[in-house]
């Protein structure tokens, strides 16, 4: 613990101001705060699919189907990277600057994007995008967190959900009205609308209180560099390997030797610095590290399903881009309900646990049904086994959130929401880079091998010329059987069986999850307990030595952390897990 040397008789041992000092919010002002972070939620979360319907036509027409992957991972990769950043530098100098710096950051990244004449230039601006969009979802769970406690911040978190699915369903249908329309450019277009009433919520509405910290803290900036370091050598070898490059080429070799080097070098530096990006006694927490590598499995399967399944909707069922968005409106619709639904139960009940149990149990089994579905399959089996993966990760997704918030005062709680919100993100950023490198290199081998299969089998009949990069829904509509048949067969083998490869992500969470334990959530905003303990010294006593006048102090201390309801019978937490890690 720290010394408390240097105190006179009677001085009250304080930490610094912070936000956990606030007086409470009125019910009004909190859903007008809520109206603003939720505009910010529906922009990231929109843009994680507004081009799901719209890639097979972006890509066909910029050149680059070889390159589809990255216009979603290096959305995905820029917003993974920020989080952790957002969520500390958040903590120690206020959240809301830096919510209207990301919504700028969103915006400017939408401008590239939408004048891009290059896959490099829409790449680009996807980069940027991430970059501004992982501050937006990230400070919208931590403010929030920071003025709503955790029992009644389950219906929060559960609307929460249900606008991430709501987006979800709005952005393939959009993306398919306006790249049947005006042109997929209209997709990055829209932001600046949604962006503007963004901002003005933000200036008006988020009166969150000012953080007041005395002695100005130090930025963890090689925290920030090895985590970045990290994530992108995971990506880079997740997405370029077997495809780019061979597994045991230097090139893969050397990713995964600077990324073990910088693991290790990342938890060295963390253990030294006095603000890590990521602390390392989080992990000390049960409720922490179980939801933590839960969410990262279920980043995997859901990302990887969300990415490309419009894709292959519209190329193996010959449908339009927003017929193939509705066609995933069973999987938000589910996810819809069963979020919101979840969150209010939550919330009158206390009890959460065998929500995410249940939920990562559906999401395996229809991971595993997708994995069945053949060219022919009718279109109610595919919707069907998307509305089953909705209703997983409604029950599960924003559940595992509140979890972790609950388990951490507000002074922490964005850094424990970044951190938590990282993993998840580095699921999903892998399971768009392996999914859709493996995705892309089958599909690329099928074409080839049944091109060179019809062309022994008619040798007398010249082949149409067909590029595998610059394949639209259109020209394979147009293209003549048995070519035709051959395109979206080479579709379907390419990218169902891989959704079987990640099932089992979903059981191990499920056994993860099992060991969680079901801590009653708190019934008020939690300080920073190093605040409740307010230790008066001796003059004669020794740093840090309770003097027994405190008695009443200690007995008043006990009795608030019975009423905020936590669970007592768990082993009490460090009053202050920096100074003791």
């Amino acid at each position: 613990m720290r010394s408390n040397q240097g105190l006179k008789t009677g001085e009250m041992a304080r930490p610094p101001e912070s936000d956990a000092d606030a007086e409470p919010m009125k019910t009004s002002a909190i859903i007008l705060l809520f109206v603003g972070l939720m505009i910010a939620m529906f922009m990231f979360s929109l843009n994680q699919t507004v081009l799901a319907t719209a890639l097979p036509t972006i890509v066909g027409e910029l050149d680059g189907v070889d390159q589809m992957l990255w216009v979603s991972t290096a959305f995905m990769l820029a917003s993974t990277i920020m989080m952790p950043i957002y969520g500390k530098v958040g903590d120690l100098f206020g959240r809301k600057p830096l919510f209207m710096f990301a919504i700028c950051c969103f915006l400017l990244g939408s401008v590239f994007a939408l004048i891009a004449g290059d896959m490099s230039m829409l790449i680009f601006g996807r980069v940027l995008q991430g970059i501004g969009g992982g501050g937006m979802m990230i400070l919208s769970q931590s403010i929030i967190a920071s003025v709503v406690p955790a029992r009644e911040r389950g219906k929060y978190m559960g609307i929460m959900g249900s606008a991430f699915a709501v987006s979800s369903v709005a952005g393939p249908l959009i993306g398919g009205w306006l790249t049947e329309g005006p042109g997929w450019r209209w997709a990055f277009a829209i932001n600046f609308p949604l962006g503007i009433i963004a901002l003005i919520a933000a200036a008006i509405f988020l009166k969150v209180p000012k953080h007041t910290s005395g002695k100005r803290p130090k930025i963890d900036v090689m925290g920030m560099a090895l985590v970045s370091i990290v994530t992108s050598c995971i990506v880079l070898v997740s997405a370029w390997g077997g495809h780019d490059y061979a597994w045991g080429s230097w090139q893969i070799n050397g990713l995964i030797i600077v990324g073990v080097l910088a693991i290790a070098g990342f938890i060295v530096v963390e253990h030294k610095v006095s603000e890590p990006v990521i602390p390392m006694f989080l992990f000390k927490n049960r409720d922490f590290l179980l939801c933590t590598i839960a969410g990262l499995f279920i980043g995997v399967g859901m990302f990887g399903v969300l990415s490309y399944m419009p894709t292959y909707l519209q190329m193996v069922h010959g449908i339009d881009a927003t017929v193939a968005g509705l066609m995933m409106v069973p999987m938000m619709g589910t996810m819809l309900i069963s979020s919101t639904l979840i969150g209010f139960v939550v919330s009158r009940t206390g009890k959460y646990k065998k929500y995410p149990l249940i939920g990562v149990l559906i999401m395996a089994a229809s991971l595993v049904l997708l994995s069945q579905l053949k060219a022919d399959s009718a279109a109610w089996e595919t919707m069907g086994c998307l509305a089953l993966l909705g209703l997983g990760l409604g029950l599960s997704m924003q559940t595992l959130v509140l979890v972790v918030q609950n388990a951490f005062p507000v002074a922490m709680v964005g850094t424990a929401t970044a951190s938590n919100n990282y993993f998840r993100q580095v699921g999903a950023t892998l399971g768009m880079a392996f999914i859709g490198s493996v995705f892309t290199q089958r599909l690329m081998d099928n074409i080839k091998e049944g091109m060179g299969e019809l062309a022994k089998a008619n040798p007398s009949q010249p082949m149409p010329e067909v590029s595998s990069t610059g394949l639209t829904p259109q020209i394979v509509a147009d293209l003549p059987e048995p070519l035709h048949t051959l395109i979206i067969t080479s579709y379907n083998d390419a990218l169902v069986p891989l959704f079987l490869w990640v099932a089992p992500l979903a059981v191990l969470g499920f056994i993860f999850l099992c060991f969680l334990p079901n801590t009653p959530l708190a019934q008020t905003l939690k300080a920073d307990p190093a605040k409740r303990e307010l230790v008066r010294v001796d003059a004669g006593s020794s740093a840090g030595q309770v003097d027994s006048s405190d008695s009443l102090a200690e007995k008043a201390r006990l009795k608030e952390s019975t009423d905020d309801g936590t669970d007592n019978t768990q082993r009490p937490r460090d009053p202050d897990p920096r100074a003791a890690d």
